[in-house]
C-alpha cells in the first residue's frame, strides 16, 4: 500500500511539473492579428518589417501572427477587426487608415498598433493632438517632409506653373497633405489644382485630365493611387507629364521623383513596439507616435530617361523590384 502510494505521489508531482512547464511555455506566446487595408507595395513592405521585428525578438516559435487583407474595402476592415476582438488576440496591428478606424471602433483593451498613418489627428478625429493618442493606441506614421516634397517640385521642374494634385477624395490623410503642399506651392506663385476620384474606377479619367491641364503632377502617400500606379502611368508618361510622388512606391510604378520614407522601417519599428507592449516594458497609452527620420530623395531612372528628366546628386535610384 505504502509503495502503491509513493508511486502515486510521483506521479501527481510529475503530472504538476509537466502542467507548469507547458503553462509557461504558453506565457512567452503571443497571437496578432494583421489587418492590412489593401495589397500594395508599400503596405506590404511595412507588414514584412513589423513581422520580422517580432521574429527577431521572440523567434517564430513564439509568436504567431493571423494577417487578413481588407482588399480596400473599409467594411471588410471592420469585419476583420470584429473578428480579432472575438478571438482575442494579444495585439492587433493596423495597416491603413481604414484598418485603424475599424480597430479603434471594435475595443478599447486590446493594444492597437497603426503604420502607414500619414496623420493620426486626422485619421482618428483627435482634437489637441499632441504626439501621444492615448488609451489603446499608438504606432507609426509614414509622413514625409511635405514642404520639402513640395520644393522638390520647384528644384526639378523651376518653369513649371501649374501643377496637379491627383488623390483619392475617400483617404483623409491624401487631402491633408495636398492641403500642406498646395499652400506652399501657391506661396511660391504656381497655381495648383486639385484632381480627385473616388476610388478606381474613375481614376482613367481624372488622370487623363490632369494630364492635360498640368505641367507637373503631385500624387501623395495614397493607398487607392498606389493600387492603380499601371494605369496612371499607361495615361500620364505618354504625355510626358511628369509625376513627384509621396512615396516611393507609387514613384517606382508612374513617378519620376519622390521624398520618401521607408515602409519597412516604420513596420520595423512598429513591431518593436508591438514587443515591448507585449513584454510589459512599454504603456501603450503613454507611448508617443513614431516617424521615420531618415526619408531619402529617391528617382525611378527609366521615366526620367524616358523623359529627359536630368537628376541633381543627392537622389539615389529606386531598384528594380522596390
Amino acid at each position: 500500500m505504502k509503495s502503491f502510494i509513493r508511486v502515486m505521489a510521483v506521479l501527481l508531482v510529475f503530472s504538476i511539473f509537466s502542467l507548469a512547464l507547458v503553462s509557461c511555455g504558453n506565457e512567452d506566446t503571443y497571437v496578432i492579428g494583421i489587418s492590412q487595408q489593401q495589397p500594395h507595395v508599400a503596405l506590404d513592405t511595412a507588414t514584412e518589417g513589423f513581422k520580422q521585428a517580432l521574429i527577431d525578438r521572440f523567434g517564430e516559435d513564439k509568436v504567431t501572427f493571423e494577417t487578413q487583407n481588407a482588399q480596400g474595402d473599409p467594411s471588410t476592415c471592420v469585419t476583420i477587426a470584429n473578428n480579432f476582438v472575438s478571438k482575442n488576440v494579444d495585439l492587433i496591428m493596423a495597416n491603413g487608415t481604414s484598418a485603424l478606424q475599424a480597430a479603434a471602433n471594435a475595443t478599447t483593451t486590446i493594444p492597437i498598433l497603426g503604420t502607414s498613418i500619414t496623420e493620426y489627428s486626422v485619421a482618428l478625429n483627435l482634437e489637441n493632438f499632441d504626439g501621444t493618442v492615448g488609451g489603446n493606441i499608438s504606432g507609426t506614421s509614414d509622413l514625409a517632409p511635405l514642404e520639402e516634397q513640395a520644393q522638390m517640385i520647384l528644384d526639378l521642374f523651376p518653369e513649371a506653373k501649374n501643377v496637379g494634385l491627383l488623390y483619392c477624395s475617400a483617404e483623409p490623410n491624401s487631402k491633408y497633405q495636398v492641403e500642406v503642399v498646395k499652400a506652399y506651392l501657391e506661396q511660391r506663385g504656381i497655381v495648383c489644382t486639385e484632381y480627385t476620384f473616388s476610388d478606381s474606377n474613375d481614376i482613367s479619367l481624372v488622370a487623363e485630365r490632369a494630364s492635360d491641364e498640368s505641367d507637373v503632377i503631385y500624387i501623395p502617400t495614397d493607398n487607392t493611387a498606389a493600387t492603380c500606379t499601371g494605369t496612371i502611368d499607361n495615361i500620364v508618361r505618354p504625355k510626358k507629364v511628369p509625376i513627384i510622388a509621396g512615396e516611393e512606391g507609387i514613384c517606382s510604378g508612374c513617378g519620376v521623383a519622390a521624398f520618401s520614407i521607408s515602409y519597412y522601417e516604420i513596420g520595423y519599428k512598429t513591431g518593436e513596439m508591438a514587443a515591448d507592449i507585449l513584454e510589459g516594458k512599454a504603456d501603450i497609452s503613454t507611448m508617443a507616435i513614431e516617424y521615420d527620420p531618415n526619408p531619402v530623395k529617391k528617382y525611378n531612372k527609366e521615366i526620367c530617361e524616358e523623359l529627359g528628366i536630368s537628376i541633381p546628386d543627392g537622389y539615389t535610384a529606386i531598384e528594380a523590384g522596390e
